[in-house]
């Protein structure tokens, strides 16, 4: 599965950009149903492949990974997270938890959008540990 799946992605009319952006996108529709460990583990091994042979950091991949699959788990109209503090505080209607996070959603895309326009941000620090 992992190689027709890398097969397929590679095949796709798509700039590398624009390849890794469906992924990322796949990963926050992912999270709005799975948890992360089990995203992370039944996922990137399918994808991990397409991002190695676009040529982009594994390291920054899995920066990327962690940061889109944390998004999903407060995206509406399933988010995991979202429910577990609908559980804590079950005086506060589910809608406006959810409008409470919009604000969040919209920034946690701009920091990816912002670590995918410069990869430096998220490959700093392990770079400092060579």
């Amino acid at each position: 599965a992992p190689q027709q799946s890398s097969d397929w992605l590679l095949a796709l009319p798509l700039p590398p950009l624009g390849t890794l952006a469906l992924i990322l996108v796949g990963f926050i529709v992912l999270g709005c149903f799975l948890d992360t460990v089990a995203m992370i583990l039944i996922f990137v091994p399918m994808v991990f492949p397409t991002v190695q042979a676009l040529g982009f950091d594994p390291i920054w991949f899995g920066v990327l990974v962690v940061m889109v699959c944390e998004l999903g788990m407060i995206t509406p109209p399933y988010g995991i997270n979202v429910f577990v503090i609908n559980g804590i505080a079950r005086d506060v209607p589910l809608t406006t938890i959810f409008r409470g996070v919009l604000p969040f959603i919209a920034v946690d895309l701009l920091r990816v959008a912002l670590v995918v326009a410069v990869p430096a941000i998220a490959l700093t620090l392990p770079a400092l540990m060579d």
